[in-house]
């Protein structure tokens, strides 16, 4: 917020020093931006969990390669099912989960995968989201 709309909500010059004596020079957030401190803390222990979940999955050796043998596993499909143009029911569901984990667990970006399956950047999304639905509902983890 510029202009002082920040030490305005506050309640202006004065209980924004009382604030500093309390130890509490630091906030979070601004109810007339985002939210009270709390939730902006939450959305950023939520970023956090979400760092540590892809450095641990980093750690632990997955990309791209690994992320394609985990999905040609559940599906008992061999990698040119994921990655031809077919739309038979298997097909996308096992490009759908690759999608998904390669982009919300390894972090590529919708474009790189686009490049890599052959198709566009909002297929792919499109596939995430599908992708998603189906982890959750068959309950499948990248991470054994």
């Amino acid at each position: 917020m510029t202009g002082g709309g920040l030490i305005r909500s506050l309640g202006g010059w004065a209980a924004s020093k009382k604030l500093r004596l309390n130890s509490q020079d630091r906030l979070k957030g601004d109810e007339w931006i985002l939210s009270d401190s709390d939730f902006v803390t939450s959305i950023l222990t939520e970023a956090n969990e979400k760092l540590d979940r892809y450095y641990e999955i980093k750690s632990q050796g997955y990309n791209i390669e690994k992320v394609e043998n985990r999905v040609m596993e559940i599906f008992g499909v061999d990698k040119d099912a994921i990655y031809s143009k077919g739309r038979r029911k298997i097909q996308v569901a096992a490009r759908s989960l690759l999608c998904y984990w390669a982009v919300r667990e390894l972090g590529l970006t919708a474009t790189e995968l686009a490049k890599r399956l052959g198709v566009t950047q909002p297929a792919v999304s499109y596939a995430v989201s599908r992708g998603e639905r189906i982890a959750r509902e068959k309950n499948y983890s990248l991470v054994l």
